[in-house]
């Protein structure tokens, strides 16, 4: 663990959570100022439940439109067509209501808005650029004016962080936008809304969420901060995503996931950077469509076995906050996904190893596979990763 740092506190001013979303996104839309409120929203809420024109309802003349289009991964072409509309109807605050795509594709859309981005090629401008102490970080780019509020109905938590995960479809790559001023000014965690979720991605997404615990306390640039949120985050996980298992009805569980869900994003939000898990995550959904919460599923137990030999003390830490002090926190996480019904290799998705090589030879470009704890020189050893997880 680091015996110095420094933990940077975001811009995000509120997180409400246990109240009705409509309720409170009414609230702090109105004690904003905003006048012209856009939408952002799951087309199966927007469609087949009455959440959505609850919170249109208590909005009131302040709904400005409403964008319920957008793709797994949050695709450019569609990041564009939203950020046209919100210009259009002259938006000054952006709430989203869905999954982590609509999350992530909000926060470039407030780039794209304060930077005049109306092309998919001139997002380019958005890549994250070298500074001067060799670090990658935001472009030279006017600041975000137009921000925003997230009602999260999955676990992945990208509603806590200042990152964006757009796809690329020109190279089938996702690529990491960043900005601190895009982080949402406000979350709202509503357990009710997420009774619509499917089971596979609630429980799937949950993971996610243990991953960035884990891979934050894994971490050789962990820090007590961040420890201390990731560590309760996961024993709520742990607990809640068992319940909402056995008993989908269960909110108290359902927000206990959600809590859990925000403390994770400790590790990543104060600059402990994630390993192979998340690296290799960012390739499998982007070049083969794998939904990001059943990548960790897939690939997570293998990259803590791999990773065992640089940090079984903190794999130790792991495994006491799921309260099985002195197991494997390899074989623990396997068991605890299997049991929640999750995929638990790649050929259960259908990729072979006849793309491994590829796979492998993507992640080295990713920002997390190069500060993994366990030191990664080159392609070969990531795919020894994949041979576990195969």
């Amino acid at each position: 663990m680091t015996t110095n740092g420094r933990v940077v506190f975001s811009k995000m001013e509120e997180v409400v959570f246990g109240r009705p979303a409509a309720q409170a996104v009414a609230e702090l839309a109105r004690r904003a100022g905003a006048e012209r409120v856009f939408l952002m929203v799951s087309g199966t809420l927007h469609r087949e439940t009455e959440e959505i024109a609850r919170i249109r309802a208590a909005l009131g003349n302040l709904c400005a439109g409403v964008f319920d289009r957008m793709p797994p991964h949050s695709p450019r072409r569609a990041v564009i067509e939203a950020a046209a509309m919100a210009r259009d109807a002259k938006a000054d605050l952006i709430v989203t209501v869905g999954g982590g795509s609509i999350t992530d594709a909000a926060k470039a859309v407030q780039l794209c808005l304060a930077n005049d981005i109306r092309s998919a090629e001139a997002m380019d401008a958005l890549r994250p650029v070298k500074g001067p102490d060799g670090v990658m970080g935001p472009p030279p780019c006017n600041p975000p004016k137009v921000r925003q509020i997230t009602v999260p109905t999955t676990l992945s938590a990208g509603e806590f962080s200042a990152f964006s995960g757009v796809t690329d479809e020109r190279r089938r790559v996702k690529e990491v936008l960043s900005h601190p001023g895009i982080i949402p000014a406000a979350v709202i965690l509503d357990p009710a809304l997420t009774v619509h979720t499917p089971e596979w991605l609630f429980l799937s997404t949950g993971i996610r969420a243990v991953d960035h615990c884990v891979e934050g306390i894994c971490s050789p640039e962990a820090h007590p901060y961040a420890d201390a949120q990731a560590l309760r985050g996961l024993a709520l996980l742990v607990s809640g995503l068992k319940r909402v298992k056995a008993d989908p009805a269960d909110l108290q569980a359902r927000l206990d996931c959600q809590l859990g869900s925000w403390l994770s994003m400790a590790p990543l939000a104060t600059g402990v950077p994630m390993g192979a898990s998340h690296g290799i995550g960012y390739v499998l959904g982007a070049a083969f469509d794998i939904p990001h919460g059943h990548t960790s599923c897939i690939m997570l137990p293998s990259v803590m076995r791999w990773n065992k030999p640089a940090n079984a003390a903190r794999q130790a830490m792991v495994a006491a906050a799921m309260e099985q002090p002195g197991a494997e926190a390899g074989d623990l996480l396997d068991a605890f996904i299997g049991g929640l019904g999750m995929p638990r290799s790649l050929s259960a998705v259908k990729i072979g190893k006849e793309h491994f090589d590829r796979i492998a030879e993507q992640a080295m470009g990713t920002p997390w596979v190069p500060r993994n704890p366990r030191r990664i020189e080159g392609p070969a050893q990531v795919r020894e990763i994949l041979e576990l997880a195969a």
